[in-house]
């Protein structure tokens, strides 16, 4: 019995896919998502949607139908999880993380250890770069049980990409529940300001730029600059720069906002920004930033008990995960707030159980 997804419901993007592909490997459930990014102005499969779908389904042993470029409707039918060493890549530029997220769920409940290689974008505009995944949402996972550690072999920037991520992941035989309500002030902000192929003054500008906004504020700040040029093993093959901003809390939450250098913007502003962003999201003392709010979803969801967390601004994104978690795991939740507000989020998990471990 295939369960039908809409991929038109809620924000209608590539995010419906990834998480109800990941849900369908992990629940080993099949199933038929149709309008896949419908509201999207290219709508259909783009190079990196089908790279994620194929490694999922390598993953999982799956049978796949509709896998082509444009394709609006895909039928995906999961066996086993089984582990095992992988290589994938997305030929562009295509987000390496907007694919682990569809990948780690089922990598932390497969049979044995995973390893996996990605090639394509490491630091892309509307996705995650890779340290937020090695600094917020990796560390946060490790207090719900998982074990993931994710390299970066090579940074990739847009137009070419080939940058290079190595995941690995231990089996876990069942999530934990995960509470971060409150808010108790920032211990330290630390940082990285990082640029490819570009002169050193631009990564120095951006950390400057950040640190006096943030320094103002009374916030004590370590920004690492990493300055990369043709020869170091990290270099991208295009060039590239960018900030990320982590805001540790007393209780070791992690708060983060990051932005991208765009070509004819000053470093200064791309600095500052960011610093301009974190401070907003610490103005809404909730100790999960907006994006890590939508990450966690799927992840309470599979969860035993009950996760609930404050998130310093409800999206979209967050309220489309739950719809789908409700529709494919048949997880309940509560979201006390609006859109474009803090908000309260409750989420009674399934108690997914790994039967191998």
């Amino acid at each position: 019995m295939l369960i039908e997804i809409d991929g038109s419901m809620g924000e209608g993007g590539g995010q419906i896919l990834r998480n109800a592909v990941a849900l369908s490997a992990v629940l080993l459930k099949p199933i038929r998502v149709y309008n896949i990014r419908a509201k999207r102005s290219n709508p259909g499969l783009r190079p990196q949607h089908l790279t994620g779908v194929k490694a999922v389904a390598a993953l999982s042993s799956a049978n796949v139908s509709g896998l082509s470029i444009g394709s609006r409707e895909i039928v995906f039918k999961p066996r086993v999880l089984s582990g095992g060493r992988m290589r994938f890549d997305a030929g562009t530029a295509g987000s390496t993380t907007l694919m682990l997220q569809s990948l780690m769920p089922a990598m932390a409940f497969s049979k044995s250890p995973v390893e996996i290689e990605l090639k394509g974008g490491t630091n892309n505009p509307m996705a995650p770069p890779i340290e937020y995944f090695q600094y917020v949402l990796i560390p946060t996972l490790r207090r719900m049980g998982c074990e993931f550690e994710v390299q970066l072999l090579r940074r990739g920037f847009y137009p070419r990409g080939g940058g290079i991520v190595r995941a690995r992941s231990k089996p876990v035989k069942s999530l934990n529940p995960i509470r971060l309500t409150r808010f108790d002030g920032v211990k330290v902000i630390r940082g990285l300001s990082y640029s490819c192929r570009l002169p050193s003054h631009i990564v120095d500008r951006m950390a400057k730029s950040a640190e006096k906004i943030l320094a103002s504020e009374g916030y004590d700040v370590m920004i690492e600059r990493q300055v990369l040029q043709p020869g170091d093993k990290l270099c991208s093959l295009d060039p590239g720069c960018g900030i990320i901003l982590v805001a540790e809390l007393k209780s070791g939450a992690l708060v983060a906002s990051d932005n991208l250098g765009k070509r004819g913007v000053p470093a200064e502003r791309v600095g500052g920004e960011a610093a301009e962003e974190l401070l907003r999201q610490l103005k809404a003392e909730a100790p999960v930033d907006r994006h890590l709010g939508d990450q966690l979803v799927i992840w309470a969801c599979l969860a035993k008990g009950i996760s609930e967390y404050r998130v310093a601004e409800l999206t979209s994104h967050t309220t489309t995960s739950i719809d789908l978690c409700k529709i494919m795991a048949g997880c309940e939740a509560e979201v006390d707030g609006r859109l474009g507000s803090p908000a309260h989020i409750r989420i009674r998990g399934i108690g997914l159980e790994n039967p191998f471990t």
